[in-house]
């Protein structure tokens, strides 16, 4: 792994121990994990680092990693993706990756800058609330579940929502990234 980023050692995974590539990302990253455990009230088993999804858009195909899964009653429930720089131009291949990682809607999407975050409604794609601290507690997630009708993807839907994941996250990406890559 290298990439663009610049290496600066290496760190342990927080959730899961695994050594790492430090670089700036990762930071933030870790950062995003110890405050969902230590500050949210989810067990390290809640959060799922590193997710990778493989997308199709017609005869291409691609892979990326979905930051965070975090599930809770067996459920995944929040989908969290880090990016540096802008939220806003975030939040349609976030909701969008939401729609591909499990049979039905993600009810709780998460953009964030390591710094700021905004958090989404997984179906309607409204913003709900903004800034870091605003990311659900297990509590918070838990009590939204029992509203959340986990509704199924249709077949088409998940089509269109690959291609929207493929333009943004796998064509549109800088070529020495190393967080996407194109597979056919």
């Amino acid at each position: 792994m290298g990439g663009h980023h610049l290496i600066l050692g290496e760190m342990d995974d927080f959730i899961t121990g695994e050594a790492l590539p430090d670089t700036h990302d990762e930071r933030y990253r870790q950062k995003i994990a110890r405050f969902l455990v230590l500050e949210k009230g989810y067990a390290k088993e809640d959060v799922h680092p590193r997710n990778p999804l493989t997308v199709a858009a017609g005869n291409r195909r691609g892979q990326l990693w979905v930051d965070f899964m975090v599930t809770v009653d067996d459920r995944t429930a929040m989908v969290i993706k880090y990016g540096p720089g802008s939220l806003v131009t975030r939040y349609r291949p976030t909701i969008a990756i939401s729609r591909l990682v499990a049979p039905y809607q993600v009810p709780v999407v998460v953009v964030t800058n390591g710094e700021s975050a905004d958090i989404l409604d997984g179906e309607t794609g409204r913003l709900t609330a903004s800034g870091f601290d605003r990311i659900p507690s297990r509590e918070a997630l838990l009590q939204q579940l029992a509203r959340a009708e986990f509704l199924p993807i249709p077949l088409k839907q998940v089509e269109m929502e690959a291609r929207i994941v493929y333009a943004f996250e796998i064509d549109g990406s800088c070529p020495c990234d190393d967080t996407a890559c194109r597979i056919a």
